[in-house]
């Protein structure tokens, strides 16, 4: 029964380190409008871009003339942002872990797409950018409006009108 209490009590205590991250995970801040943390702004915007580019490349091999058009400023635009937050990481101006590998759930995008040819991957290739474009231009709102970091913020305020734009591409193209 004492182990019971103690184990309790850590998570209790502990709740409110797990809590920001769950919540931002599972898509509660972003309901709420709740800017994400620092390290989960860094993985997210990161992940993202490491699905980006790698299904903006799949699309320039299998995507018809639109798609590969915009796949290819995909890859361009995201490589750029990529190398941003790299530098920001680098310079030490943020203290956040970079990850080395997409999410799960844009792994698994990836592996669909990976599966698919032509008019079957055109559309699911919009589908999935017009997806992660809407979550990019949540996250770097949330996080410019009101990030803890503030050459991080300047950073994804500055960034966002260009994923707003790659947002109203893909409606357009997933029309």
């Amino acid at each position: 029964m004492k182990h019971l209490a103690i184990a309790t009590l850590a998570l209790v205590l502990a709740g409110p380190a797990f809590a920001q991250s769950a919540a931002e995970k599972t898509g509660v801040n972003s309901l709420i409008g709740v800017a994400p943390k620092t390290e989960d702004f860094v993985k997210e915007a990161a992940t993202s871009d490491m699905f980006e580019i790698a299904s903006s490349k799949l699309a320039i091999e299998r995507g018809d003339d639109a798609t590969k058009a915009f796949a290819q400023q995909m890859v361009t635009d995201h490589q750029k942002t990529t190398d941003e937050l790299k530098g920001l990481v680098t310079s030490g101006k943020v203290t956040a872990p970079l990850p080395t590998a997409m999410t799960s759930s844009q792994q698994s995008m990836l592996d669909t797409l990976n599966g698919l040819q032509g008019a079957d991957f055109n559309k699911q290739y919009h589908s999935d950018q017009e997806s992660v474009h809407e979550d990019a231009v949540d996250l770097f709102k949330r996080y410019g409006d009101e990030g803890d970091n503030a050459d991080l913020k300047a950073w994804a305020v500055s960034t966002r009108p260009a994923l707003e734009h790659h947002l109203m591409m893909a409606k357009d193209l997933n029309k």
